[in-house]
C-alpha cells in the first residue's frame, strides 16, 4: 500500500553500524588519543620486543583508526587521506632529535596496510549487517 501524498513510507531503524552517534565519535576520538600516546611516547616508554613486532602494532593502530574513524561517519576517502598523511607526518616527527626516536618508510609503509584493512574491515562489516529490523 502507498502512503498518502506528502507521506512517506517509515524507514525501519538503520543498523547500529550505520548509525554515526556520539558513541562512535568517542570511540574514534579515544583510538586518535591512544595513537598519540603510542606513536609519540618517548624512547625510554616503548618496550623492547621481537623483530617486526613494531610494524604488526602501528598497522593495527592504523586499522583501528580506519574502522572507528568509518563508524564515526568519515568519509572513506577523507579518511583514507588524513590517515595517511598522520602516518607520514607521524614518522617525520620521530625522526626529530627533540623526540628521540627513529623515522622508518617501513613503518609508514605498516600504517598504509593498517589504513587499507580497517577501510576493508569496515566495508565488509556493512555490507555483511542486515538493516535493523529485517
Amino acid at each position: 500500500m502507498t502512503p498518502p501524498p506528502g507521506l512517506s513510507a517509515p524507514r525501519p531503524p538503520a543498523s547500529p553500524w550505520r548509525q554515526h552517534g556520539a558513541l562512535s565519535r568517542g570511540v574514534f576520538s579515544v583510538a586518535v588519543l591512544v595513537s598519540l600516546a603510542v606513536l609519540f611516547a618517548p624512547p625510554s616508554d616503548v618496550p623492547d620486543s621481537a623483530p617486526g613486532i613494531d610494524k604488526v602494532v602501528h598497522a593495527s593502530l592504523f586499522l583501528l583508526l580506519a574502522v572507528t574513524g568509518r563508524w564515526a561517519g568519515v568519509g572513506r576517502a577523507v579518511l583514507a587521506g588524513l590517515l595517511v598523511l598522520y602516518a607520514a607526518g607521524s614518522e617525520v616527527v620521530q625522526g626529530l632529535d627533540a623526540v628521540g626516536r627513529t623515522a622508518s618508510v617501513a613503518d609508514w609503509l605498516a600504517d598504509v596496510v593498517g589504513v587499507l584493512a580497517g577501510l576493508a574491515v569496515w566495508a565488509l562489516a556493512v555490507r555483511r549487517r542486515p538493516p535493523a529490523g529485517t
